[in-house]
């Protein structure tokens, strides 16, 4: 029986026969190894287990969700070039996005040749449902991508279900910033939508950033196409042996997670009672946006004084993005905001 995905694959993606390391099918045992051409001598002088089995399993724990329905790749990034690819034909197919959001759903889709459809959230940073409809509707699109919490604004999305349930296509649920909110994560109801592929990150919570791992979990059917599209050795074992110690540091984890709520907490008091902040938005992130009177002024006092944060305008209009550091950190620019 043909699963219902498959009509929104490319044909070449359906056909295409994956790289297979038949070294990583056979279980384990103390081979000869002198299949791969690799030199017999040195530290990291073999392959890397294609299928990333430790740490998926490792994940698979800590997701409470089934190994078979996670992907691996080189940061989340990696993870929506595949999606794109997968699902969306050059020069024919298109992707919905939200404006303001994630600049790389588009940075892949534009280096794929597919058409952009923007969604201007609005004052509160939410979705307007009667346009998506019609957008959605109008323009065929192929994959949707939403980020919640966002990334550049910081606000949960309201209502993700019917945002899934009303998109004839494949749903991306960017996850990235999830464990410093609380609202609930749409991987709950992962197997309730064959459309949905849920993207998180060690980069952020887990504190992992320069390992660049990230994940999409979804139905087996969709991990199967992004696992046979990957390269095949796409995370290096010494990547994998390091993700793998620090996921075990599961009172450090808690720990750091809990002061940067912490620091958030201090940050967002001092934005609040700063004459040089007009306005501070609600965020579920590890960061802020906020909006000032001169923006460039602003930022260029910061870079002075050797802080560095992220401009957002002019898309968002006399806006900033500053995210949470350490207590010191956050003290020394408490301290110009004085």
């Amino acid at each position: 029986m043909e699963n219902p995905i498959q009509k929104f694959v490319r044909p070449n993606i359906l056909a295409l026969q994956p790289y297979i390391s038949f070294r990583d099918t056979l279980s384990d045992g103390d081979y000869t190894l002198l299949d791969a051409n690799e030199n017999p001598f040195g530290t990291f002088n073999r392959y890397p287990d294609s299928t990333q089995k430790k740490l998926k399993q490792k994940l698979s724990e800590i997701k409470n969700v089934p190994s078979s329905q996670i992907a691996l790749g080189n940061g989340s990034d990696e993870m929506i070039d595949l999606i794109i690819k997968i699902f969306c034909d050059p020069k024919k197919d298109a992707i919905v996005v939200m404006n303001p959001s994630f600049a790389m759903y588009s940075f892949y889709a534009t280096i794929n040749e597919n058409k952009i459809v923007t969604l201007d959230l609005d004052t509160n940073f939410q979705l307007q449902k009667e346009e998506y409809l019609n957008k959605a509707k109008e323009s065929s699109a192929k994959v949707l991508f939403l980020c919640s919490p966002n990334n550049q604004t910081g606000n949960s999305i309201d209502d993700l279900e019917f945002y899934i349930k009303n998109f004839d296509g494949i749903v991306v649920v960017d996850e990235a910033y999830i464990e410093f909110s609380n609202q609930t994560s749409i991987l709950e109801k992962l197997n309730e939508f064959e459309n949905l592929i849920v993207l998180q990150s060690l980069s952020k919570a887990r504190a992992l950033a320069g390992l660049r791992i990230g994940m999409a979990l979804s139905s087996e059917f969709i991990i199967s196409l992004i696992n046979k599209t990957k390269a095949p050795y796409n995370i290096s074992e010494v990547i994998m042996k390091m993700a793998l110690q620090e996921l075990e540091k599961v009172d450090e984890y808690k720990s750091r997670l809990q002061e940067v709520l912490v620091q958030k907490s201090i940050l967002k008091q001092a934005f609040e009672n700063s004459s040089s902040i007009k306005k501070v938005y609600d965020s579920d992130a590890n960061f802020f946006l906020v909006e000032v009177e001169n923006c460039e002024a602003f930022y260029d006092n910061l870079i002075q004084a050797k802080i560095l944060c992220s401009k957002r305008f002019p898309t968002i209009p006399n806006a900033l993005r500053i995210n949470v550091g350490t207590a010191e950190e956050n003290q020394k620019l408490i301290q110009i905001l004085k």
